[in-house]
């Protein structure tokens, strides 16, 4: 008998599923997705903290960014993705795509930040300010920080195209089904303890108040915070580059995509058409738009009452460092002892439920309370306001609803790209996650901004959203069952071959 085909125990089964000859390429591919996403984790706390705190900032700045700045951009990224790839195999693209996002964050720390109050176009914001109806304040904060809706729409890019497009994709190019529902949660435990070493990394430099640097351009602990934040996030992508550069030198040496990428060409709309062809790539694509439409809607909401509870950045910086930390622990112990067991004993079909179900029973949570501070001012429990109780929920929401996404919504997701082939998958992820979850954020926030003209602020828009979760998850259960039934037909094909 093979070695490399004995089973497992069901103690190794279960905790460390991996065999020997294994692990030269599964820990160094571990280590690659540690620090792709503590650069990730980090982003995300930063970008939000700087154009939600900023003085005429606020949440509501978030749809108009989505909508006007994120979508486009991630469209152009993803055009850029598919010319580059009719050039260059995925191994120089993803080089290129790291140095593009790490020279940015570099130009921002040492020329634009310091010289944001310069470069702030207040002039032009307050004039608009002055002529737009109070639901465009969010536009007009786009273009008054403009340096910061930059960082943000460079942050947000990191997570599509970096995470989803370049991460998943080396892994799905490399990786194969069996080895996929092995080696798939723990790589979501390298991704999630990474988020739990990233908000301790930030709590930790925000509680010292460490004075890297004392001159006119960064004065204050916040200024030293976001200085020091960015110059990890800089080391982590060199390192990631060095690490993703041994794997190709080393062990996928001889790997075939770039031969069969040659025999056609890419383009966007081809991709996006093709998906709309595909039942089952289309499926993939709504249970994407589904999760990012409910995630952005709640999301909105909760940091609008987030920013009323801690209105200064090393407030909402700490505080968020600590939701990090709780998502990173709630992923982390999902991804080792649930995800993968989930999914091998269970199926992929009943894994890919539990995210709808998770995040539908917390939403009740935080919008039962959201309803009680807006009609019930003098709400309180166990003399928490109702302000505290309501972020206190809406933090319950975030975490368990991000925690199911790093883990087995992640994980269902690459592994249902798997059956299908190198062009098919490079189409389709390339449309789907360069542009499908990015058209789910802006959609939704496209929704809120209409509804932010009606009803000024985001807290007032909330009995509407609450209808539309109701209307969308449906939707998503129904495409889950539609990849299900075609997954499995896929995979015994392939399995008797």
């Amino acid at each position: 008998m093979n070695p490399k085909n004995t089973e497992f125990n069901k103690f190794r089964s279960f905790f460390w599923p991996i065999h020997k000859h294994e692990l030269i390429k599964f820990v160094p591919m571990l280590f690659l997705f540690f620090f792709v996403a503590f650069n990730y984790h980090l982003l995300r706390i930063v970008k939000d903290t700087l154009i939600i705190t900023a003085p005429k900032g606020g949440a509501e700045t978030l749809p108009f960014l989505k909508v006007w700045c994120i979508l486009p951009f991630a469209i152009f990224m993803t055009f850029l993705f598919t010319k580059l790839s009719n050039k260059f195999n995925r191994e120089k693209i993803f080089y290129m795509f790291i140095s593009i996002f790490l020279i940015f964050y570099l130009i921002f720390i040492i020329f634009l930040y310091p010289k944001r109050d310069v470069l702030a176009l207040n002039r032009t914001a307050d004039y608009l300010t002055s002529i737009l109806p109070k639901g465009f304040n969010g536009f007009v904060a786009i273009i008054r920080y403009w340096c910061y809706s930059l960082f943000y729409i460079m942050a947000e890019c990191w997570s599509t195209i970096v995470v989803s497009v370049l991460l998943w994709g080396f892994a799905n190019d490399t990786i194969k089904v069996p080895e996929a529902k092995r080696f798939y949660a723990l790589f979501g435990l390298g991704i999630n303890s990474a988020g739990i070493f990233a908000g301790q990394t930030v709590s930790l430099i925000t509680k010292k108040n460490i004075n890297l640097v004392s001159n006119k351009y960064f004065q204050s602990s916040w200024d030293n915070t976001l200085l020091i934040i960015i110059s990890i996030i800089l080391i982590f992508g060199v390192i990631s580059m060095i690490i993703h550069r041994w794997l190709h030198k080393n062990i996928f040496q001889n790997r075939q995509y770039s031969n069969e990428q040659k025999d056609y060409k890419m383009s966007l709309k081809k991709n996006i058409t093709f998906i709309f062809k595909s039942r089952y790539l289309l499926s993939i694509a709504l249970i994407v738009l589904s999760y990012n439409v409910i995630i952005n809607l709640t999301e909105i909401l909760w940091k609008s009452q987030l920013r009323e509870l801690f209105p200064t950045p090393q407030q909402y910086t700490s505080y968020m460092s600590k939701i990090t930390i709780l998502i990173g622990i709630l992923a982390s112990i999902s991804s080792y002892f649930v995800s993968g067991n989930v999914i091998r004993r269970l199926g992929w079909g009943k894994a890919a439920m539990i995210t709808p179900l998770i995040i539908i029973l917390t939403a009740i949570g935080f919008f039962s309370f959201l309803f009680s501070k807006q009609f019930l001012s003098s709400f309180s429990i166990f003399g928490m306001s109702s302000l505290t109780l309501c972020v206190f929920f809406g933090s319950t929401q975030n975490i368990f609803s991000r925690a199911c996404k790093y883990t087995l919504f992640d994980d269902t997701k690459e592994i249902a790209f798997i059956p299908l082939s190198t062009k098919d998958k490079i189409k389709g992820k390339s449309a789907i996650d360069g542009i499908g979850s990015r058209l789910g954020k802006s959609g939704s926030s496209f929704i809120i901004q209409l509804l932010l003209m009606m009803f000024i602020t985001p807290a007032a828009c909330s009995p509407v959203i609450a209808v539309l979760i109701l209307i969308i998850i449906p939707i998503w259960i129904s495409s889950i069952s539609v990849i299900n039934k075609n997954f499995q037909t896929t995979q015994s094909k392939i399995e008797t071959i």
